[in-house]
């Protein structure tokens, strides 16, 4: 891996485990071992490597939509939570959730490519419902948009709560939205 792709990577991390703004360049460069020039080199700031992360989400999102395209609803919801599931085994908050906790504190440049990114999950979410329910796979009776936003919200405060309680609570609320979804169809 080159060192920019290990700044990044080691970034993300940092984000995800403790926020955005409580980690810095020294960090990066100690855990690294390089020197904060080497860092400052690839981002010269703090928000060039915040933005540079934010477009590492970006593209995984769209590479896991593209992989799910052709996929039956229920596939690629249990895609979308996968996200999750891998932050939780990681210990890791996901990136919106992170990011949104330091929202009001973070450069105007970062809020908006945040907010992308979660417009993007969000439409993801909804588009994969409104199939869902177009396929009778999944019943709900409110809009597609609000489930959307409960499961995203559910998913968000589930990796974040289980860290305090027990950790099959995770698991608990990820299988409970999809049996929600399917229990009546």
């Amino acid at each position: 891996m080159d060192t920019k792709t290990a700044i990044i990577k080691l970034g993300d991390s940092l984000i995800r485990e403790k926020g955005y703004n409580a980690f810095s360049f020294s960090d990066i460069s100690k855990k690294l071992s390089i020197k904060n020039a080497s860092v400052h080199y690839h981002f010269p700031t703090k928000t060039a490597l915040g933005l540079a992360i934010i477009q590492e989400h970006h593209n995984r999102l769209d590479q896991l939509k593209t992989k799910m395209e052709n996929k039956a609803p229920i596939e690629k919801l249990n895609a979308f939570l996968s996200i999750y599931t891998v932050a939780e085994s990681e210990h890791k908050i996901c990136i919106i959730g992170s990011l949104a906790t330091d929202f009001y504190t973070v450069e105007t440049e970062i809020q908006n490519k945040v907010k992308i990114l979660a417009d993007n999950i969000l439409n993801w979410v909804m588009e994969i419902l409104q199939d869902g329910k177009d396929k009778k796979v999944f019943l709900f009776n409110i809009s597609t948009r609000t489930k959307a936003l409960m499961i995203i919200t559910n998913m968000l405060a589930a990796v974040q709560l289980t860290r305090l309680t027990n950790k099959q609570d995770f698991k608990e609320i990820k299988e409970n939205i999809i049996h929600d979804l399917t229990q009546t169809c």
